[in-house]
Parts: C-alpha cells; sequence; structure tokens
C-alpha cells in the first residue's frame, strides 16, 4: 500500500542561499537566475544543491500544467516532482481535482513541501509521496485482482488506487547531467538513469508528458508511439474510397523563456483501449 507523506523538516541540505560566496560554485550560474526559476525565491525558497540542475521554471511550469489538461483527466500525477516546480504548478491551476507529487529523496522532498506552503498551495492539494516513482506507480495502478483484501481495505494516510481512464502522468526526469548539451541532437536512448523506451514503458498505457532536453532525437520520440492495433477513431477515408488509419497523436511542444528555448514536452496519448474505456458510457 502507498503512504502519503508526513510533513518533512527541513534539513542542512535544504538550503535558501541568500549570498553569491555561500553558493557552490557549480550551481552559482542558477542562482544568479533564481527569479526567472522562482520569481517568489525571496519568500522563503528551498533547495537542495542538485536539485537547482532539474527544477522547471515557474513561467514555462504554468504554461506546462495548462498544455496537460486532458477532459477525462481528474488526476495528475507528478513522477519525478524534484523541488516541487511543476507540482506546485499543476497545484495553482486548479484543474485536476487529485495532484500527486513523488519524489525520492526526502530532503529534496522537504524543499517541495515547503515551496508549496510558499507558493499558497492550500494543505491538502498536494499528495506527496515520499518513494521510487517506478515502483510507487505500480502500486497505485494494480488492478483489483493484484490486490489482497487486506489491501483494499484503506488505512488512514492510504492512496486509493488510480483510476487509469482518469489519470494523466508527467515526469520530468534526470537526463544525465550537462553532458548533453554537446549533442546537437540528443540521443534519448542514453540518457541516464532512464532512457526514453523505459519511461515510455513505465507510463504507457496511460497518457503521458515528457520533459526533456530541447534537441531530443524527434524521430526517437516517435518511434516508441505503439502503432495503432485496430481502426483509428479518427479513420478517414481514402481518396480511392478505402479507410485510412490515422496515427496516434504525438505532440511536442518546445518551452522558451526570452526568446530560448528551455526544454521540449513530448505528449504522448493513451493507449486505444484507455480511449475506449474514457469514452464508454457509464
Amino acid at each position: 500500500m502507498v503512504q502519503a507523506a508526513p510533513d518533512l523538516p527541513l534539513t542542512d541540505n535544504c538550503h535558501h542561499y541568500t549570498r553569491l560566496q555561500d553558493v557552490p560554485k557549480d550551481i552559482q550560474k542558477y542562482w544568479k537566475g533564481r527569479y526567472k526559476i522562482f520569481p517568489n525565491y525571496n519568500d522563503g525558497i528551498y533547495l537542495t544543491d542538485d536539485a537547482w540542475f532539474g527544477v522547471t521554471p515557474e513561467p514555462v511550469a504554468r504554461k506546462i500544467a495548462g498544455d496537460t489538461w486532458l477532459p477525462s483527466a481528474n488526476t495528475v500525477v507528478d513522477m519525478f516532482a524534484g523541488a516541487g516546480g511543476n507540482t506546485i504548478a499543476f497545484a495553482l491551476w486548479g484543474f485536476f481535482d487529485h495532484v500527486i507529487g513523488i519524489e525520492r529523496n526526502a530532503d529534496t522532498l522537504a524543499c517541495a513541501q515547503e515551496n508549496a506552503r510558499v507558493a499558497g498551495v492550500p494543505e491538502g492539494v498536494i499528495t506527496w509521496i515520499h518513494g521510487d516513482c517506478f515502483e510507487v506507480l505500480k502500486e497505485l495502478l494494480a488492478g483489483p485482482g493484484e490486490r489482497t483484501p487486506e489491501e483494499v481495505s484503506l488505512e488512514e494516510g492510504t492512496i486509493e488506487p488510480l483510476d487509469p481512464t482518469r489519470t494523466v502522468l508527467f515526469a520530468s526526469p534526470p537526463w544525465g547531467g550537462v553532458s548533453y548539451t554537446a549533442q546537437e541532437v540528443f540521443d534519448l536512448s542514453t540518457m541516464e538513469p532512464y532512457n526514453l523506451q523505459a519511461l515510455h514503458d513505465a507510463c504507457y498505457p496511460l497518457p503521458h508528458a515528457l520533459y526533456l532536453p530541447r534537441t531530443s532525437d524527434l524521430q526517437q520520440l516517435a518511434d516508441v508511439l505503439p502503432p495503432p492495433k485496430t481502426k483509428s477513431r479518427d479513420a478517414v477515408d481514402g481518396t480511392d474510397g478505402t479507410t485510412q488509419e490515422a496515427e496516434p497523436e504525438l505532440r511536442v511542444v518546445q518551452y522558451c523563456m526570452h526568446g530560448f528555448s528551455k526544454a521540449l514536452v513530448a505528449y504522448y496519448p493513451a493507449a486505444e483501449e484507455l480511449y475506449s474505456m474514457a469514452q464508454a458510457p457509464e
């Protein structure tokens, strides 16, 4: 059973730097741009040193929150919550009834919880989970046949299983360090510690959005999209009178700030069978 994380205390690894001389050299350039990442940084934003490398700038996170909207979804799961940038944006945007943020590092999760409070997210809007996102997701999506009666009987603090027809996943994984900038076209099969195929396999068949380097190989993004198993719901008539199948739609969006791309997000659709379940009359 998956338990919601308690409020975790800030530790010596959680920092709100106010002076450049206190900031480690390898993150000084990020700290100098702190107001582009968190316009409310001075209100008491905390990050671990490692979290600076992966945090999504607030303006980009807000735009992604709107773009991740799906008519059938009422729950969004941020699989790599980090210091909370995207999770907080989802919560403040207000479309989703349930916002879940998963983070495996306790210090980083403590920062995320504090940053949500600083951003004005009401208590209880975000459900925080401390754990490995792949293991957590597997448990949250386990069907009734895979759960014992004891597991189905929820205890206080236990998170209910997710409805796959009402859930969208968001993943902003580590990219393997800044070395990705050396590649003109980034090879997503070499991304560490999780490559594109591993991420897609973990999220499929749910609709999912992957936040990736701006130079990611577009062909690789398309190649992991499974072909339609049946005639598509969007099948159209061919000019010769035959029926042609519309390809499942992969949407790729570049997100820019001040005229420069910061990253791209690949929006993968749900598997056909999930779409059919979501559209079925109750």
